[in-house]
C-alpha cells in the first residue's frame, strides 16, 4: 500500500523549498507535502555553487517584477522567516550590478532594457563614460560607450542561507522531507498518480512538482513529456589582488558592484577577495556529474580581461574555484513554470538558465497559487509557461549572464 500525499516536490533546494513554505504556508491549504531530495547535503546542489546574486536589469519587465520581488524578500527575510530563536539574516550586499557597453549593439541593448527597467520602476542609471570613470576611478573606459549601474535592488546575498530559510519554515509548517530520489513517475491518462523512489517506497499523489533543477528533463521523461533544460557547466574563481580596488567607488559608500565587462567576464567583490566567471566558449551540456573546474578559463580568458579593465587586477591570484550547473533552458534561457497541458496535475518551476536563486521567492509563490487557488494571484508567470515550448516560441531574455 503507498502513504498518500497531496503534493510531491521533487527537489529541495531553493526552489523545491520556496514552494513548499510558501505551500505550506497558503491561507486555505492544509494537504500534506512532501520533498524528495536525493542529496541533503546538498553539496552539488546549484543552489549551493551559485555566485548568489540578484538583478533587476532584465529586459522582460516579467523578470524585472520577479527580481523586484525578491530583492524585497531578501532584505526582509529575517523577520519572515523567523521560526523561534532563529532569524536567518541573508546579509544581502547592495551593491548593485554594472554593466558595460563596447558596441553600437550592446549600447543600444543596455538603452532598449534600461527602458523597460525604469517603466517597471528599477533604481538604474545610465551613465557616460565620463559619469562611469567619476564613480569608478579603478576602471579604464576608453572602449566603454556606455554603462548601466543598479542603484538599489541589486547584489549578493547567502546562498545556503536563502535555501535553509525556507526549508527550515517548511518543515516548522507540517512538510516532510525524505533523503530519496525519484525512479519512476505513474501516469494514469493526464494525471499522475504515484511517484516511485529509490529506496522502494511508493507515494500517491494529487500534484506533482518537478523542481529537480538541472536533471529536470530526466523527470519530465518519467512521465512522457520533454523539456528543453539540461546541465550547463560554470566555473567560479575566487581570486586576491596585491592592491584591492574595493572601497574606491565614490558611490554607494565605496562599494565596488558586480560588474560585466563587454566580454561577458563579471566579477564583484567576495569579502576581502573577488569572485569572478565568463561563459564558456564551447558552451555545451555536460553529464550531472560532472563538476571538474575548467581551470584554463581564468589564464586564458578571465585575467587577460580584468587586467585590460583595472590596473588593481594586473596582480592578482586564485585562492580557490569551483564548478557548478545552470538549469539550462535551450530555448530561451527563461524559466519554465507552471501545469502541462498535457498532464495538468505535473507543475514545473525548472530551467531558470542560472537565475533559480533570485526568482526563487517568487517561483515557489507562483506555483503555491497555481495549487491552492489554481490561477495565479500576485504575479502573472502564464507567459513563461509550457505552453511556449511546445509551439517552440521563445520568450527571449538579453544579457543573460
Amino acid at each position: 500500500m503507498s502513504e498518500v500525499y497531496d503534493v510531491v516536490i521533487v527537489g529541495g533546494a531553493a526552489i523545491g523549498s520556496s514552494v513548499a513554505c510558501y505551500l505550506s504556508g497558503a491561507e486555505g491549504f492544509d494537504g500534506r507535502v512532501l520533498v524528495v531530495e536525493r542529496d541533503p547535503s546538498y553539496a552539488q546542489a546549484s543552489t549551493a555553487l551559485s555566485a548568489a546574486s540578484i538583478r533587476t536589469q532584465f529586459s522582460n519587465a516579467i523578470n524585472v517584477a520577479i527580481s523586484q520581488y525578491g530583492a524585497e524578500v531578501i532584505r526582509d527575510f529575517a523577520r519572515c522567516m523567523a521560526s523561534g530563536e532563529d532569524a536567518p539574516d541573508l546579509n544581502f550586499h547592495e551593491g548593485g550590478y554594472l554593466y558595460l557597453a563596447a558596441t553600437p549593439d550592446q549600447e543600444r541593448t543596455l538603452r532598449e532594457n534600461h527602458a523597460v527597467q525604469r517603466a517597471c520602476g528599477a533604481d538604474v542609471v545610465l551613465w557616460s563614460p565620463e559619469e562611469l570613470a567619476a564613480a569608478f576611478p579603478h576602471l579604464r573606459t576608453g572602449d566603454i560607450r556606455l554603462a548601466s549601474y543598479g542603484q538599489s535592488g541589486e547584489g549578493w546575498f547567502d546562498n545556503t542561507g536563502l535555501m535553509n530559510g525556507f526549508r527550515n519554515r517548511a518543515r516548522a509548517q507540517g512538510v516532510d522531507y525524505i533523503r530519496d530520489e525519484v525512479t519512476g513517475l505513474a501516469r494514469a491518462g493526464s494525471r499522475i498518480t504515484h511517484v516511485t523512489l529509490a529506496s522502494g517506497r511508493r507515494v500517491s499523489c494529487g500534484t506533482l512538482v518537478n523542481a529537480a533543477g538541472p536533471r529536470a528533463a530526466q523527470v519530465a521523461r518519467m512521465a512522457g513529456l520533454h523539456i528543453p533544460v539540461e546541465p550547463r557547466k560554470r566555473t567560479v574563481f575566487l581570486y586576491d589582488c596585491a592592491r584591492s580596488p574595493e572601497g574606491s567607488a565614490r558611490v554607494n559608500h565605496g562599494r565596488l558592484p558586480l560588474m560585466i565587462d563587454p566580454s561577458g567576464v563579471y566579477c564583484r567583490p567576495e569579502g576581502h577577495y573577488f569572485m569572478t566567471q565568463c561563459p564558456p566558449e564551447d558552451d555545451r551540456a555536460v553529464d550531472v556529474g560532472d563538476f571538474e573546474p575548467s581551470h584554463a578559463e581564468f589564464e586564458e580568458r578571465i585575467w587577460p580581461v580584468l587586467a585590460a579593465r583595472s590596473e588593481a587586477f594586473e596582480a592578482i591570484k586564485v585562492i580557490r574555484s569551483w564548478a557548478g550547473h545552470y538549469a539550462w533552458n535551450r530555448l530561451d534561457q527563461n524559466m519554465i513554470v507552471g501545469p502541462h497541458p498535457e498532464v495538468p496535475n505535473m507543475l514545473f518551476a525548472n530551467g531558470f538558465s542560472g537565475h533559480g536563486l533570485q526568482q526563487a521567492p517568487a517561483t515557489g509563490r507562483a506555483i503555491a497559487e497555481l495549487i491552492v487557488h489554481g490561477a495565479y494571484r500576485t504575479l502573472d508567470l502564464s507567459p513563461l509557461g509550457v505552453d511556449r515550448i511546445l509551439t517552440g516560441t521563445p520568450f527571449l531574455e538579453k544579457n543573460v549572464i
